[in-house]
């Protein structure tokens, strides 16, 4: 008798076992969150040094953060439906691949143009990398546990924001701008060298086989009226978190410095303490859900 569909996929309601390979994944994802907020930050704080550097206006100094902003949310779609397609792991490493190459090549920028062009693109191997990360842990643990598995990946970002806002200040006075995109290249590495090691998650492998999951992704997204509903409602609430984040963080650096007359020191030291309030109500977060268990699927 050939097994039906149901029996093919493993019930992750039942199964509550965690396994070593989501330790891993978890791991994995955490690392990976961390280098996409170290990167994103250590800009924050160079937009002055670059600016005269390259001797570009105040607008084009702005761009390079807008471009790489924008390149994350074209990463994000993009190969979000790659990994749907092709693999959870797979498309992480090409997100990396892609991230560390235009990181460094922003080392040897030689101008505005070339430099936007860099920025950008690493900024789409972010958003990809951003995405399937989160992805890829949620479905290495189970059901019960992912939303706050979820707050755990959340804190590799912080940390990663946080180290930024400590080391920028101190290594940027002797290295420069262009060591700085060189020293955001080192983590990419280590993320590369950790989801080596990671196959594909089973919940993942199992989907893949069904018919159904063959659909596009994005029209499963507005698959029926509950569907879309809560499709628009996730994507406005991100759209307004994301708005009221990154419209603060990335600009943060800037102000406390031409607009305070704070030193880089300060301006660090100062983002370093608003992130450790961020990273406590991340903390909160996963307590209250490991204690309430919110199904996350």
């Amino acid at each position: 008798m050939k097994p039906s569909a149901a029996t093919e996929i493993p019930d992750d309601r039942q199964s509550e076992r965690v396994t070593r390979y989501a330790w891993k994944a978890l791991a994995g994802s955490a690392i990976g969150y961390a280098l996409d907020g170290f990167d994103l930050l250590i800009l924050s704080f160079m937009p002055p040094e670059i600016t005269a550097a390259l001797k570009l206006t105040t607008e084009q100094g702005g761009a390079l953060v807008t471009w790489t902003l924008i390149g994350a949310v074209l990463g994000g779609i993009v190969f979000g439906a790659f990994s749907d397609r092709y693999g959870r792991v797979r498309v992480l490493t090409w997100t990396i691949l892609l991230f560390a190459v235009f990181t460094g090549l922003c080392a040897v920028a030689q101008g505005f143009w070339d430099l936007l062009g860099y920025r950008t693109v690493a900024g789409i191997g972010l958003g990809g990398e951003f995405g399937i990360g989160m992805t890829l842990a949620a479905e290495a643990w189970p059901a019960s546990k992912r939303a706050r598995v979820s707050s755990y990946v959340a804190l590799g970002w912080q940390s990663g924001v946080l180290l930024a806002a400590l080391l920028t200040p101190l290594l940027l006075a002797y290295i420069g701008w262009r060591g700085m995109f060189v020293v955001g290249v080192l983590p990419a590495l280590l993320a590369w060298a950790l989801r080596s090691k990671l196959h594909e998650p089973e919940l993942f492998v199992h989907k893949v086989k069904m018919p159904a999951q063959k659909a596009n992704s994005f029209k499963l997204l507005l698959a029926d009226g509950r569907t879309t509903r809560a499709s628009l409602g996730i994507l406005t609430l991100c759209s307004v978190q994301n708005l009221g984040y990154y419209g603060i963080m990335i600009w943060l650096a800037t102000f406390l410095s031409k607009q305070m007359g704070f030193s880089l020191t300060e301006s660090g030291l100062w983002t370093a303490s608003t992130v450790i309030g961020m990273m406590i109500g991340v903390w909160v977060d996963a307590s209250v859900k490991s204690r309430i268990e919110i199904p996350f699927r």
